[in-house]
């Protein structure tokens, strides 16, 4: 039988550059994420996005902040690393309905919501897109 001592080593070495190399490009970052940009305020939510805008702002806003910028509580959904392509609606829903485990923030881990109902959350997503694509969030 061969002997690969050489295999934890080499593989230690590909998973720090493949963390650096996501670090780098700022898909993976430890920080307190930052708004790449910042909602039009010169823009009216339309009115489509009106019950979403309220049932964010009764249950997502005190961790995620008026139009969704962010707290000391929590990250700004504004932030590159939730776009569509890459935390889909879906993760959205899961993370009302299962929580989150801290993954690439510093806030500590989200706990779920289960008081805030499949219907609500298929609101809320919508508006929090909106936002983005307010805040050029591509």
């Amino acid at each position: 039988m061969l002997k690969a001592k050489w295999l934890v080593p080499v593989s230690g070495i590909a998973v720090l550059g493949a963390i650096g190399l996501l670090w780098l490009t700022g898909t993976l970052s430890f920080q307190r994420e930052s708004p790449s940009g910042q909602p039009s305020t010169s823009q009216p939510v339309p009115p489509e996005f009106a019950t979403g805008e309220a049932l964010f702002n009764t249950h997502c806003s005190v961790c995620h902040g008026s139009s969704a910028v962010g707290t000391n509580q929590g990250p700004s959904l504004l932030a590159r690393v939730y776009v569509p392509s890459h935390h889909s609606d879906a993760s959205f829903y899961l993370a009302v309905k299962q929580g989150v485990r801290a993954h690439h923030w510093l806030f500590g881990s989200m706990p779920a919501l289960p008081h805030v109902t499949e219907d609500e959350i298929t609101q809320i997503i919508p508006y929090i897109r909106w936002l983005q694509q307010q805040a050029e969030v591509r």
